[in-house]
This record gives structure tokens, C-alpha cells and sequence, in this order.
């Protein structure tokens, strides 16, 4: 293949946006350390696969920087972000350590959470999961690494969320330690309340701390579990998603699960939990002043806590199975809710083995901050991993416009609404006959494909994306040559 038949070849099917095929042919042919045979540089059938199977050459996706708007408001995009991020395995019993909390800033990650608690002597800060049996590891060492590490990946705002359950002192200590580890890139407002959140284009290279503002020390209650309940707890967690093979449930059942319960989760009252607005005695002052994003629960029900406050911007936090019963009852009420303010979901408390789950139900309804366990495994783990691959990998991804857009009549976008279809898209996915890419392709991995491009491209239906053939809709089946599918696109896509 010469350069013309490969200039011809790209541009029939696309790819190495900005390259000439006269590089791209030197640049193969260097890989493999080869010279040409011939008068011109030209590639073999194990040169063009090589070119095919390239991470660098021809990556999955066309976009290596960042091409999107990066100055709206931090609540217009979806952020990468973790959850416990010290552990190093499982959430009862494993080590806690700055080297995930690593890992995952080296992979793009852009929100970071601290469990942080008193050490056994009550004059530190410990950083740990809260009366279990995980070793500790100190704050000052994670923040530490936290700035080393912040920006090896992409140089847009790290967010610190804080679970805190410090004394008022201890809560002044972790003032210094921040401003004293952070210094200039600590980002934190002048005013007392923000009414919009700055864009990641405003905050590149700073951090920023989030956590419910402090309140008078409660100690927190409750025994340490012991060592044979925490074994019997991640065996069941074990038992119900032992394998990486678990498939990634459809937003729409989950909701019609989530519907068919009493909605005593929905409207029970509560106490606040974080922002009440009401100010308490003995409150570490330079702490409150360094948090940028407030979170907390307003008293009340549920369902209230989804309601917006003209004067101030905040966040809020929900459970899977919280966002579940919102979402199959108030969905559009929380995709206006996502339009100033920041939604975070994180895993269930029974994800003993760290495991994760859909992030589709968050992003479709507009929660920025899907907590995601990145010392875990599986597929709805890839599918993080994979779609914030998009916007070259900087953590920082754009909500597609139906999730920002008011109708002039105060509607919103409705997950569950039955949209018209407008258009019919057939997808044809070619294998390689005796080839890598056949060899070992399951209809899964394909169906996952399909699920992570159109989820970027703001199709929000995953559950309308099916393979032609019956056989390859089992299980771990094969492919062959080749398999269609047919995707139904909502009427209000362009």
C-alpha cells in the first residue's frame, strides 16, 4: 500500500485528523523497524494491521485534545470522578494509601473524596473508611500527592470532596495543612454563597475543596465491625457480582424497579444535613471559608432537596438507590435541578467488593459527579473509563444541549418520555476473518461500543440498541464476520 491507495483509504473511511499518509507510513514503519523494500516507503498487510490496532496511529476516538467549550459553568459538564479514593481494594478490610489516589489522577480523574477522621490519638488527621477494619493512611500525605500529581493528566480543576467527621480544632488543622500544601492553586470564593459555579477554563490548574459546611462535632456512633462480619459481608458482595462479566443493567428497568416501591424514601422528613443556612457556635471559620462547593441535604423531604435556590449554587449527594426512586418519579425535576447546581450519586453501602454501577441513570438525568470505585473492575467501570476518553481524556466532558435546554413553556428533558423517532441508523460492525479483531470479539464488547458512542454523541437510550443477530445477542457469543444493528434516534436529534 502506497501513500495514494492510503490517502484514498482515509479518506473514505476517516481517521489521523491533521497527518499526511506520507507520515503516517514513516511513522508505521518506524514502530516496526523496518525499512522499505522498495524504491518508496509502502506498508505490508502486517504493516496496515498494525497501523489498524495502533492506540496512537488510529485511536478509537479522532479527538486527542480537548475540543470542547470549556468556559460554562462547572455544573454544564460531567466530571470524572471517584469514590473512597484511598482504598486499595475492597471497602471493609483493605489498605488505604495516597498510591490510588495516584492512579487515578495519572488516568484523568478530576474528583478525588477523603474520608477524614481523628487518629487514635485525637491530635491528627487520619484519612480512612470510617469503623471498618481498613489501615489508615495520614492526610497530609494524600494532599501531598494529591498536588504532585494533580495535573500529570490534564490541567483542569481537581475537586477535593470531603467526608468529614473532625472536631472543630481538627477541622482548623486541615485549614492549614490545605493552604499550606496548596498554597496559590487553592481556589476558594471571596463571597459567602456563589450564585453560578466559575467554568474549568477560569479554574486550570487549581483545586478545590467540597464538603458539607462544618457544624458543631458530633461523635460519630456506631462499633467497628469485627473481622468475621466484615468476611461474611464481602463473600455476599462476591456472590452477587462476582465476575467482571455482569452485565450493566437498562436505566429504564432500574427506574421501573425503583417505581413499584412505597415512596416513604421520597417524602419522609429529615434533619439538614450540611447548608441549613443556620449559623452554630464553635465552627472552624478559616475551614468554612476554604470550601467552594458546598454540599448537604436541606430538612425536609427528599424530593425538596432537588429544588433550586435563586440566591446560591450547591451540591448534592444521593445514593444509587436514592437517585433510582427520584429519577422513575421526579426525572425532570432533577435535570432542572443539574442546570446551576452539582449532583453527585456514589455506590450503594452493600458494594462491599467495590464493585460500581450503571452511570448511565446519573448522566441521562444530569449528575456531574458519578462516584465511580476506580480500584474496582467490571464493565460499567470500563464504561467510565471509556467516556471520559472523550475531550481528550482531560475529566471534563460537556452535557449534550437536550440536558441544559428550557423549553419556552418551563418543560425539561423527560428520561421517560416516549419520543417520536426521526431517524433509523444501521450499524455494521466488520470483523477480521482469522484476524485479531474476530478472534476473541465477543457481542458484548461490540454492544458496549455501540452503548459508550452513542451515549457521547447524546443519545440517551441505551436500552434501543440491539444486534441483528439472535445468536450473537447471547451472552458471550461470538462474532463472525460481521453483525448489524439498528439504532432508534429520539426525534429531537439532529
Amino acid at each position: 500500500m502506497l501513500a495514494d491507495d492510503l490517502r484514498r483509504y482515509l479518506a473514505a473511511w476517516g481517521g489521523a485528523d491533521g497527518e499526511v499518509p506520507e507520515q503516517i507510513i514513516d511513522r508505521i514503519l518506524q514502530d516496526r523497524s523496518r525499512t522499505p523494500r522498495f524504491g518508496r516507503p509502502a506498508l505490508t498487510v502486517d504493516d496496515f494491521l498494525h497501523f489498524l490496532f495502533s492506540e496512537d496511529l488510529n485511536p478509537p476516538l479522532r479527538y486527542s485534545k480537548v475540543h470542547q467549550d470549556m468556559n460554562a459553568p462547572l455544573s454544564h459538564y460531567f466530571i470524572y470522578t471517584g469514590h473512597n479514593s484511598y482504598l486499595t481494594g475492597n471497602q471493609l478490610s483493605s489498605d488505604c494509601s495516597d498510591v490510588p489516589i495516584i492512579k487515578a489522577l495519572q488516568l484523568g480523574v478530576r474528583v478525588i473524596e477523603l474520608d477524614i477522621w481523628p487518629n487514635s490519638c485525637k491530635d491528627d488527621i487520619d484519612v480512612l473508611h470510617g469503623r471498618t477494619l481498613t489501615a489508615p493512611v495520614s492526610l497530609i500525605k494524600c494532599l501531598r500527592s494529591i498536588k504532585e500529581y494533580a495535573f500529570v493528566a490534564s490541567p483542569y480543576p481537581v475537586i477535593i470532596t470531603l467526608e468529614d467527621h473532625l472536631t472543630p480544632d481538627l477541622q482548623e488543622r486541615v485549614a492549614k495543612m490545605v493552604l499550606e500544601v496548596f498554597g496559590d492553586i487553592l481556589y476558594y470564593p471571596e463571597s459567602k454563597h456563589l450564585q453560578e459555579f466559575p467554568s474549568p477554563e477560569a479554574l486550570k490548574g487549581r483545586v478545590m475543596l467540597s464538603t458539607k459546611p462544618p457544624k458543631e462535632y458530633l461523635e460519630a456512633k456506631g462499633d467497628t465491625m469485627k473481622e468475621k462480619e466484615i468476611e461474611a459481608r464481602i463473600k455476599r458482595g462476591e456472590r452477587e457480582a462476582a465476575a467482571w462479566g455482569v452485565e450493566v443493567p437498562d436505566i429504564q428497568d432500574e427506574m421501573q424497579v425503583a417505581d413499584k416501591d412505597e415512596d416513604e424514601l421520597l417524602y419522609r422528613e429529615r434533619g439538614a444535613d450540611g447548608d441549613d443556612g443556620k449559623e452554630t457556635k464553635h465552627v472552624a471559620a478559616e475551614y468554612k471559608h476554604l470550601i467552594t462547593i458546598k454540599a448537604g441535604k436541606p430538612k425536609g423531604p427528599l424530593v425538596d432537596a432537588i429544588k433550586n435556590d435563586p440566591d446560591k449554587v450547591r451540591r448534592l449527594s444521593l445514593s444509587e438507590q436514592e437517585l433510582a426512586k427520584v429519577a422513575a418519579h421526579h426525572g425532570p425535576n432533577i435535570v432542572s435541578f443539574t442546570h446551576r447546581n452539582m449532583l453527585r450519586i456514589y455506590p450503594k453501602g452493600t458494594r462491599f467488593n467495590s464493585s460500581n454501577y450503571n452511570p448511565f441513570l446519573g448522566w441521562v438525568h444530569g449528575a456531574q459527579m458519578v462516584a465511580f470505585n476506580m480500584q474496582g473492575y467490571g464493565r460499567a467501570l470500563w464504561l467510565m473509563h471509556g467516556f471520559y476518553k472523550a475531550n481528550g481524556g482531560c475529566g471534563y466532558v460537556k452535557k449534550p444541549d437536550f440536558l441544559m435546554q428550557t423549553c419556552p413553556d418551563g418543560k425539561v428533558f423527560d428520561s421517560k418520555a416516549d419520543l417520536p423517532v426521526k431517524a433509523t441508523l444501521k450499524v455494521d460492525g466488520q470483523g477480521v476473518h482469522g484476524g485479531r479483531l474476530a478472534k476473541g470479539l465477543q457481542a458484548d464488547t461490540f454492544r458496549l461500543i455501540l452503548t459508550s458512542r452513542f451515549l457521547c454523541k447524546g443519545w440517551h437510550r441505551r436500552s434501543s440498541i440491539r444486534l441483528g443477530d439472535e445468536k450473537d445477542e447471547s451472552r458471550g457469543g461470538q462474532l463472525g464476520a460481521g453483525v448489524g444493528g439498528r439504532v432508534r434516534l429520539p426525534a429531537d436529534r439532529t
